[in-house]
């Protein structure tokens, strides 16, 4: 873990105004932030609405420090806007600091997510699906997937049992994202972190968004994706 203070720089294709508002108006982070789960709002309104300290004046850019430090600024830029999201610093907590690079990590996500709402899907609810596990094996889930595309170019992949075909979204250290046009022009989000000293038995996730699909197919994926999953990267509880 460095001591370092995180930066996530994101270029939207919206506005300030649609960029803000998703992060001010409540339904609208639901279309963006973590997956489904039955503990979802209340996350919201703790981080988002929960001690937090805004700046909407009348300058053209924006500022929101949410519960706990994290800072949100977001200002226009060329094509669009700019979201800057500075982590808090490092705490004295060496038990909360444990988890400091796993926040990270989901910030870079969620923000990508944000970003993919904007520009693909405005104002549309999303489903997802959420794995997560051990991530000590020497190939991270994009790998095993076959995924080795570059940033915007199209990839075709058998995904679990689907074949699956869109455009490579981004790449950070240890996350791609992908759009799937068979999920109703969805997102698929992997990351792996490796074993190491700070994470013994390293991590690796997925978060799967759609849009337009009902219950059943929604059902189907989750469970060949349980299964895929399960063997590969286990739960560490």
């Amino acid at each position: 873990m460095s001591d370092e203070t995180p930066v996530i720089v994101v270029t939207v294709a919206a506005p300030v105004e649609a960029v803000w508002d998703a992060l001010r108006d409540k339904e609208k982070i639901r279309h963006w932030h973590g997956w489904e789960y039955e503990g979802l709002d209340a996350e919201i309104d703790l981080i988002f609405f929960t001690g937090y300290t805004e700046d909407a004046g009348e300058s053209e850019s924006r500022m929101l420090e949410i519960h706990g430090g994290d800072r949100f600024v977001v200002e226009p830029a060329e094509g669009g806007s700019r979201i800057t999201l500075t982590r808090a610093p490092h705490g004295d907590d060496p038990e909360w600091d444990a988890y400091y690079d796993d926040i990270t990590e989901g910030w870079i996500t969620f923000v990508q997510q944000l970003r993919f709402a904007l520009e693909r899907h405005p104002g549309e609810p999303r489903r997802t699906l959420f794995y997560s596990g051990a991530g000590d094996r020497s190939t991270g889930p994009a790998e095993q997937l076959g995924i080795t595309a570059a940033v915007g170019s199209e990839y075709e992949v058998d995904l679990v049992g689907e074949r699956a075909t869109g455009r490579v979204w981004f790449r950070s250290d240890n996350q791609v994202g992908l759009t799937v046009d068979q999920w109703g022009d969805g997102l698929l989000v992997l990351s792996h972190v490796g074993a190491g000293e700070k994470k013994p038995n390293g991590a690796a996730m997925a978060v799967l968004t759609f849009y337009g699909v009902d219950d059943a197919a929604l059902a189907g994926t989750d469970k060949r994706w349980s299964d895929w999953w399960s063997l590969r990267y286990p739960s560490t509880e």
